[in-house]
């Protein structure tokens, strides 16, 4: 391999990581920051995990695959589960102050009331399923 293709990848490799890094650093400030207000939730009650869901009413992958895929997740656990769905267009203080910038969003949210998994697009059930299982166990 030439000198020139060799530095040219291992930049690449660079670039990869870094972005992998920030990727990974600002899901746990997301985490961190979204923390405090799980309080916020008047209807959320401790002891048992929930899904917090942003959506809004033209949002076409909420409509044809997340919802499905909560509602899936939801006939399977049955009462163990919350399931907070907010339209993000009526109370956008609430999907700001969670940090939500794009619909689909989720947040895993555990039995003491932290949450501790985010979505930013469409996750599958067997995605919300997996973070779920995590935190019941």
């Amino acid at each position: 391999m030439s000198p020139e293709l060799t530095t040219r990848a291992l930049i690449a490799v660079g670039v990869i990581g870094a972005s992998l890094l920030a990727f990974w650093l600002l899901q746990r400030l997301s985490l961190r920051r979204a923390a405090s207000r799980v309080l916020g939730l008047r209807e959320y009650h401790i002891g048992r995990p929930a899904i917090l869901y942003f959506t809004t009413p033209t949002c076409a992958p909420c409509k044809t695959v997340q919802r499905p895929a909560i509602e899936s997740i939801r006939a399977r656990l049955g009462g163990a589960l919350q399931v907070f769905e907010i339209d993000a267009t009526r109370q956008p203080d609430l999907a700001d102050a969670w940090g939500v910038l794009s619909v689909p969003t989720t947040f895993i949210i555990d039995p003491h009331g932290q949450p501790r998994a985010i979505n930013h697009g469409v996750a599958t059930a067997e995605k919300l399923y997996s973070q779920l299982k995590d935190i019941i166990q």
